[in-house]
């Protein structure tokens, strides 16, 4: 029996191996189908990448958890410093010899003890200096993490309203790539109808050969408006972290032109009020004026420093005797450590000629600036909510004529597709017919983009979620 087995567990063996690798064969296929399907987005998705994967904001933020640990442990600052130090020295000539008032009871004079020639001395202090200051410093650390949670909240926000804008312009190319490929498979069917009818001796030569060159011309075309597509397409790819030659399929979006639910000086007034750039300048002249309180408490009020030391010195000879001996150390009178309270104050402050006062007027400058900064970008809000407004209403009116012009674009095309068909018509007459067509599809796909993309600036500087305006949705 035991033979038996010995001799069919080759052969089972390699009948195993033999189904591993048939089923590997069968799975592979399929495997490889399934790493070759395309990755499907949505507008909300594809924001969600791109702002977890972006190298830049995660710089930010990092520096943004730098400034939430400072903000949460601000109170260390009232911690006294504590630290342990220990000195050795020689001196480098012998002692001088000591005076006979001073010689002990029973040494002639002149004579000099014996003394260690190194000296050992071990302290442990404290130090904590309060002031005014302090208390500004905690206000300027929390300000400035409040400050930066507006600029990390922006940033995320202008990748976001980037990405949905390069996610509707993606649509927008490859709509107008689907327009043309249809163009060129209609100039085909023109061209094999040229051809039927130069064999039947219907027509000329010469509109077979145009039909055929407008084939050959649309070619190149087409190759290259595909190739700025999987261009863009990696470039998108790169943003959201995924490698460039991914898959990508894009869901299509909604295009709705309802009313704007409020007016121009509402929207201005929230734009105002809620633009993350307009935010993030109010927060930092907030922070500005925290450091201003912060430098002036510390230049111009008194400070109290507590200080606390215990010393001990080693009184025989470090190099000879034991450490651990307690009898060898000492901390009488004022060398075994002291406790102090020192009040000062600093008056450079007060003057403005010194560095100190002119950081003071350093800080005001920087803030009459912020100040004018933000004048500034409130008015350019002001004209950019007016633009936007009415852009979209231009855009709106232009799309219900675009509307009418592709429907009689359409018939014309069909009444003159018709017309060479029975050949009354040559075909530059077909191929001006087939581009006017195009081109008022294409006009209408691209005001509807633009309609979208107007939509999107126009949440970002109202400050309010994406898809609230365009109904995409928003994170």
């Amino acid at each position: 029996m035991n033979r038996l087995f010995r001799r069919l567990l080759p052969i089972a063996f390699f009948l195993l191996l033999g189904f591993v690798t048939f089923a590997h064969a069968q799975a592979s296929p399929e495997g490889a189908a399934q790493d070759e399907s395309p990755l499907r987005l949505t507008p909300n998705l594809a924001a969600q990448m791109a702002i977890r994967n972006n190298l830049n904001l995660e710089m930010a933020r990092v520096n943004l958890d730098m400034q939430r640990r400072a903000a949460n442990l601000v109170w260390n600052r009232f911690v006294p410093t504590v630290g342990v130090r220990g000195t050795m020295a020689r001196t480098n000539w012998p002692a001088p010899a000591i005076p006979p008032a001073l010689l002990p009871p029973g040494m002639p004079p002149g004579a000099i003890p014996d003394a260690p020639a190194w000296s050992l001395l071990a302290a442990l202090t404290a130090d904590l200096t309060l002031s005014m200051a302090l208390i500004g410093g905690v206000e300027l650390v929390r300000n400035e993490y409040l400050a930066g949670l507006i600029t990390f909240e922006r940033a995320s926000l202008q990748m976001e309203q980037g990405i949905r804008q390069m996610y509707n312009n993606i649509l927008l190319m490859q709509a107008n790539v689907a327009l043309l490929r249809e163009s060129y498979l209609n100039t085909q069917r023109q061209a094999d109808m040229a051809e039927a009818s130069f064999l039947a001796g219907l027509v000329p030569r010469l509109m077979w050969l145009q039909a055929q060159v407008a084939v050959e011309n649309m070619r190149p075309a087409l190759r290259d408006l595909e190739d700025g597509m999987r261009v863009l397409k990696g470039n998108f790819a790169l943003l959201l972290g995924l490698p460039h030659d991914i898959p990508l399929e894009l869901e299509p979006v909604s295009f709705e032109t309802s009313v704007i639910p409020w007016d121009m000086s509402e929207m201005i007034s929230r734009a105002t009020a809620s633009k993350p750039e307009i935010l993030e300048l109010r927060a930092n002249i907030i922070t500005m004026q925290s450091q201003r309180r912060a430098v002036s408490l510390q230049h111009r009020t008194p400070f109290i420093n507590f200080n606390w030391s215990l010393q001990s010195a080693f009184a025989a000879d470090p190099m000879n005797e034991s450490w651990f001996d307690r009898g060898n150390w000492t901390t009488e009178g004022q060398a075994g450590g002291v406790f102090a309270i020192t009040l000062g104050m600093s008056f450079n402050g007060l003057l403005p000629f010194t560095t100190e006062g002119q950081q003071i007027r350093n800080i005001d400058s920087g803030l009459q600036i912020q100040n004018i900064n933000l004048a500034q970008t409130i008015r350019q809000t002001e004209l950019e909510i007016f633009n936007i407004v009415n852009s979209l209403e231009r855009i709106r009116v232009n799309m219900e004529v675009q509307q009418a012009t592709v429907y009689l674009a359409e018939e014309s095309f069909r009444l003159t597709e018709e017309a060479f068909r029975a050949g009354l018509q040559d075909f530059q007459a077909v191929q001006n017919a087939s581009l006017a067509l195009d081109q008022a599809r294409l006009r209408v796909i691209t005001e509807q983009f633009n309609y979208l993309n107007y939509l999107i600036t126009l949440e970002y500087s109202l400050g309010i979620p994406f898809g609230t305006l365009s109904g995409n949705g928003s994170m």
